[in-house]
């Protein structure tokens, strides 16, 4: 009853809530949101101008009634394009399968168009618009370009599709995300052709680098040698120099000969490919410049023999010169320093002969107290004996077989055997004399000498 009394009074309450909840209702259902991988759609009442608004990664409220809404996918979508027979531009049949990988753009003014063009088309309709596309692009990019640049260049060729193929896709909104060009083959076999004159230059040169390898192997093993056999020829002063001058040009020859027969073979291997006729010609012509090729290193090898013997040969008499002029000089130098070596010695000799005479005289002097006369008079006396004997030898050699004195009375009351031993005596050298030449006095112990009287001058004219 109290329920009834009041119900009427909550009426307009319980409408109010039920409108909002309503509300809250539609606005949840109308609001949609939009995943990375998906661009949303609105169209109908979007604006002026406009056939519809695109959102890439947010949200919107659609209004109901005057709007509504759908989504494009942006994944990947992969298409094989399996393109045959078409014409080059050399008229040549090419076939060309490839697979093209593409997807919505999500560039604003693009994803425009794709909204306009694919919206509410399934995923396979999407992919056979734009194989239609993608054919008839791919064909005008191979009827501009020659099979060799489709073969050898991929990246322009790519290119030239890609520039072509997506500016059409992108005329409906698409992009182009890859391409993977699986196989190239032409109906008349020129590719294979190719092919096969590709791996046999690559034959060709590989054999010519392997030959290479193996010269730049024998010309290094030729190098070591050679060093080993100047560093022996050093050592025993041998003349192996133009011994590993002749191993050097035969390793050479050997590698130009190597190389030549690669290159012939080479020639002939891609001739043979390509055309038997001209295989045989460049074969002859490969034999021709090998038969050549050994001529010269026959000849090389003649000639090294010769210039090997004949360096020996310079080279021995040079060393043997070098050997006597190193023998002479080293016997000079031999000479030259003992003669240096005994005039030293003797002048050492001499200078302490000298030496030590200086300092007998200098303690001498010492003990004389200083006194040079004193000092004199001590060598004098030590040499008196000497002095003696010399006055003796000058007397001892004189022969006197006979001496017969008549001894008489001279006018000053001398005998004259007296006379004759003072005159004997008077002719040895009186040591004053002697004393006298060698600069120096007799001393007063052995006696003074003789005054000699001056000499009378005679009176001057007219004296009485």
């Amino acid at each position: 009853m109290e329920f009834a009394k009041d119900f009427p009074v909550m009426m307009p309450v319980i409408v109010a809530v039920l409108v909002l909840f309503i509300s809250f209702l539609v606005i949840v259902s109308r609001y949609r949101r939009c995943a990375s991988d998906q661009v949303l759609v609105i169209y109908g009442n979007v604006g002026q101008g406009k056939s519809s608004r695109c959102i890439h990664g947010g949200a919107a409220f659609i209004w109901p009634i005057i709007q509504d809404y759908r989504f494009l996918s942006l994944r990947p979508i992969q298409i094989n394009i399996p393109l045959e027979n078409a014409l080059s531009r050399q008229n040549i049949r090419v076939s060309v399968p490839s697979i093209f990988t593409i997807g919505i753009s999500t560039d604003p003014v693009k994803v425009m168009a794709a909204a306009e063009r694919l919206l509410g088309l399934s995923a396979t309709e999407i992919e056979e618009i734009a194989k239609e596309i993608i054919l008839g692009q791919l064909r005008q990019v191979v009827v501009t370009m020659d099979i060799e640049e489709i073969n050898a260049d991929r990246d322009k060729f790519l290119a030239n599709i890609s520039q072509n193929v997506e500016i059409e896709l992108e005329k409906i909104g698409l992009r182009l995300l890859n391409v993977n060009i699986t196989d190239i083959k032409d109906e008349s076999g020129y590719l294979d052709a190719l092919g096969k004159r590709a791996a046999a230059e690559a034959v060709n040169k590989a054999r010519i680098q392997v030959a290479e390898k193996e010269r730049d192997g024998a010309v290094g093993e030729a190098n070591a040698k050679q060093q080993q056999r100047i560093q022996v020829a050093q050592a025993n002063a041998t003349a192996v120099e133009g011994e590993n001058k002749a191993q050097v040009t035969i390793a050479n020859s050997t590698s130009e000969m190597r190389q030549k027969k690669a290159e012939a073979e080479r020639a002939a291997s891609a001739a043979e490919k390509v055309q038997s006729a001209k295989a045989l010609q460049e074969a002859y012509a490969s034999e021709q410049a090998a038969e050549v090729a050994r001529a010269e290193r026959e000849r090389a090898t003649q000639t090294a023999d010769i210039v090997v013997m004949t360096e020996i040969q310079k080279r021995r008499i040079e060393i043997e010169a070098d050997a006597q002029a190193e023998k002479a000089r080293r016997e000079a130098i031999g000479q030259a320093d003992a003669t240096f070596a005994t005039m030293e010695a003797q002048a050492r000799g001499i200078n302490e002969i000298l030496t030590k005479q200086a300092q007998g005289f200098q303690r001498l002097v010492e003990a004389a107290g200083g006194d040079a006369a004193k000092a004199a008079t001590l060598m004098i006396v030590e040499k008196l004996p000497e002095l003696v004997a010399t006055q003796v030898e000058a007397i001892k050699n004189l022969k006197i077989d006979k001496v017969m004195v008549w001894d008489s009375q001279t006018g000053n009351g001398q005998s004259s055997t007296a006379n004759f031993l003072s005159s004997l005596v008077g002719s040895v050298p009186p040591l004053q004399n002697l004393f006298d030449l060698a600069g120096m006095k007799l001393p007063e112990v052995l006696g003074k000498p003789v005054e000699q009287p001056p000499a009378q001058s005679a009176p001057p004219a007219g004296a009485a």
